[in-house]
């Protein structure tokens, strides 16, 4: 992708993705690539540059200078390129869309729905760029006046998971412009496509140049580089536990502040008042969105013994209903998984799970006619135990074991067990015991009869190993400012 791109690119034509540094597309300093792949079909679809630490120093140098260009930007003119930025985004939609099915596996209606949620995450930053509070208390004394101001924390350096490239990018590039920040992004090498058209947007709404950069590739010299640096002054990452205390220990070399949306196990409690078909429907639909690979999928399914064989049963012949197949194809509801890596680990679990006594109810492997592609049928486990590997482990795969519970104690004790706290959800008619449930949850977020807990207007993060800082509403934008206080003392 180069700076004349306006972000589209013929169909059956291979990407091509640069790095984008100080407002100059590039090649990688080295001139080495790594190759893209299509995991519906296992084959190279594009290449994209392959960043090292000197590319990674000269994209946070250009950060540094159109920081000190953007922070003087007011925020009504910062709101009016973000604006610009999320309705070329929405313009471009299906060209970005079109990318992300082929690159990561998920289905067009889905991909579709990714990119309208980060058109709508911009489009509310545009908003907070205009709504930086301050506070002013009458001081001690006469002429005295306190006041509390927010500026800019710096550059900032975002890494991000490849299950949602563009929504994830979306989520930390928009409160950063919106608060004064710059950006060097790191996205994951799946979808990284997706991410450039964003970056091209940007480009194109008239964003500085240095305000924001692009590096791909790997993430251990650009994370390197970015953790020793003095200038990078906050660091936001998407992705693994392991990975995020990593960096949270590198942090405090230079006392970088740090935010983290880290991983989750979302306990899903039903109470024996649900519909159970309608329950199971709907049960069925969000574990298998983006084939499981999905930080808040519904992954630990507790069931009040009453309905639970029935509750099973009817989200078995859900699952079972669902349409595999390429995700250009239009109608296919399950996709392909990322990669060979997590399709080994997703079988790995069900046989693991399955020795240690569980049993499946529907999938369990390889789809028939589908061995080319990392394609992994939707998997119905019963009989699961709580310590078995798949209710410790996140599944991030199309996996949902099945198990019983008797009352409120147990089952919220049982379902805070883990030390991941991400989101959680809470199926009944009852009031009482929706509000019981839902506050006895240690989780950043809840649903109530309702899967859907990522919205632009609403904090979006975790608790306990699953992270700190959150992402999305008003709250988002908090973790790129500083707080000064100033004691005005006049006479």
């Amino acid at each position: 992708m180069g700076s004349d791109d306006n972000g589209r690119r013929d169909v059956g034509e291979a990407a091509k993705v640069g790095l984008f540094i100080g407002g100059t597309w590039r090649d990688a300093s080295s001139g080495a690539t790594f190759d893209l792949i299509d995991p519906a079909r296992e084959e190279v679809v594009g290449t994209a540059a392959l960043a090292d630490a000197g590319d990674t120093n000269a994209a946070i140098e250009a950060a540094e200078a159109g920081f000190a260009v953007w922070r003087k930007t007011g925020p009504w003119e910062r709101a009016k390129v973000l604006r610009r930025v999320a309705g070329l985004l929405g313009e471009r939609g299906e060209a970005v869309a079109r990318s992300l099915a082929v690159a990561c596996g998920k289905p067009l209606a889905q991909a579709r729905g990714e990119v309208a949620g980060a058109v709508e995450t911009i489009d509310w930053y545009a908003d907070e760029a205009r709504r930086i509070y301050g506070e002013v208390l009458q001081g001690r004394a006469p002429g005295q006046r306190f006041v509390v101001t927010h500026e800019p924390v710096g550059v900032v350096a975002a890494f991000t998971a490849w299950n949602f490239p563009v929504a994830l990018v979306a989520r930390k590039l928009a409160p950063a412009l919106a608060a004064g920040c710059s950006i060097v992004v790191r996205p994951a090498e799946e979808g990284c496509e997706a991410v450039a058209m964003l970056v091209q947007c940007c480009v194109d709404a008239g964003v500085p140049d240095g305000v924001v950069n692009l590096l791909t590739g790997k993430p251990e010299p650009v994370a390197d580089a970015v953790m020793a640096s003095d200038l990078v002054r906050k660091v936001t990452f998407t992705g693994s536990v392991p990975v995020g205390q990593h960096l949270m220990r590198r942090a405090a070399d230079t006392m970088k502040r740090v935010s983290m949306e880290l991983g989750g196990h979302a306990p899903v409690i039903v109470w024996d008042d649900v519909d159970v078909a309608k329950a199971a429907k709907a049960a069925a639909a969000a574990k298998l969105r983006n084939n499981g690979q999905v930080c808040v999928s519904p992954t630990r399914f507790f069931v009040q013994e009453g309905i639970k064989d029935g509750f099973v049963d009817a989200l078995a012949e859900a699952v079972k209903g669902m349409k595999l197949g390429h995700p250009l194809d239009e109608g296919t509801e399950v996709g392909p998984l990322i990669n060979r890596r997590r399709l080994e680990a997703v079988d790995g679990m069900v046989r693991d799970t399955v020795a240690e006594g569980a049993r499946i109810v529907t999938g369990g492997g390889r789809p028939a006619g589908m061995n080319r592609g990392y394609y992994f049928e939707p998997t119905v486990l019963d009989g699961v135990e709580d310590g078995m590997r798949v209710m410790r482990d996140e599944p991030f795969g199309p996996i949902a074991p099945m198990t019983s519970f008797k009352s409120l104690d147990e089952v919220i004790e049982r379902a805070n067990a883990l030390p991941v706290g991400l989101a959680g959800y809470v199926l009944t008619g009852d009031m009482a015991r929706a509000e019981a449930t839902a506050a006895g949850l240690k989780v950043g977020m809840v649903g109530v009869n309702t899967y859907a807990v990522a919205t632009a207007e609403m904090p979006f993060g975790g608790v306990k190993h699953s992270g700190f800082g959150r992402e999305n509403g008003r709250q988002g934008i908090l973790d790129y400012l500083d707080v000064k206080f100033t004691n005005w003392t006049m006479g």
